[in-house]
């Protein structure tokens, strides 16, 4: 059975892996893209949540679909009675040209880099929409890699992706962290073997069935101080 109570990490990581959908982006800019082709802003909530499952999907039966293509096609459900679906479409898909940081991720990554740790990111999302929004954010030059389940066997929460994570860079499990908001990306990555600190920026109970966090934060300058407090790995 699994347990939601946070263990205690008895020193650093020597690998922090980023989520970035929602973890460093501020994915709430997309409800605005949704309002502008005609359709109510709390549908981005949904149609996001969407687009995983069907990532998740089709990656426990072998496949591993680019996020563009689910997303769009996940899309194409929601906005399926808009009179040009097409170009509603393409204009929200856009919009992850444009996504900012969220406030705290800027002085949360320093703040993590003046610790000596290795940054790199493992996102469903594509590498591009993550090193542009690093360069438009100002924090490209923190990240050693850039990486995506694309060339990966599979999404996350699949035990290879990770794996293909660490293999990059050359990490044990028990090296590194997962740093990330979503629950089932933190259950994933524990039952890979990382350790894992859940950024909890809405205040929501974490599901009981998951394995647990091993540090909740509410912010990426609040994990810096709860790292800084642990002996530095050897």
């Amino acid at each position: 059975m699994t347990s939601a109570t946070p263990t205690a990490l008895e020193r650093r990581p020597r690998l922090l892996v980023f989520d970035v959908n929602e973890t460093l982006s501020d994915m709430t800019h997309l409800g605005d893209r949704f309002v502008e082709v005609g359709v109510p802003p709390y549908l981005a909530a949904p149609w996001f949540a969407g687009l995983l499952r069907d990532g998740f999907a089709l990656t426990v039966t072998g496949h591993n679909p680019s996020f563009v293509d689910v997303a769009r096609s996940s899309l194409h459900t929601v906005l399926h009675d808009k009179a040009n679906v097409e170009a509603a479409t393409r204009h929200i898909m856009a919009g992850f040209l444009a996504l900012p940081l969220h406030d705290d991720v800027r002085a949360g990554v320093r703040a993590l880099t003046a610790l000596d740790l290795r940054l790199v990111t493992l996102s469903n999302g594509s590498a591009d929409v993550a090193e542009g929004l690093f360069e438009r954010g100002g924090i490209r030059d923190a990240f050693e890699q850039v990486l995506s389940v694309e060339h990966a066997p599979g999404w996350k929460p699949a035990a290879s992706a990770y794996a293909y994570a660490l293999g990059e860079c050359g990490v044990a499990a028990e090296d590194a962290m997962l740093v990330a908001v979503h629950p089932w990306d933190i259950h994933g990555a524990k039952a890979a073997g990382l350790r894992a600190a859940w950024v909890d920026r809405t205040g929501a109970p974490y599901p009981e069935t998951m394995y647990a966090a091993d540090v909740v934060v509410r912010s990426l300058p609040e994990l810096a101080a709860r790292l800084e407090e642990l002996p530095a790995a050897t």
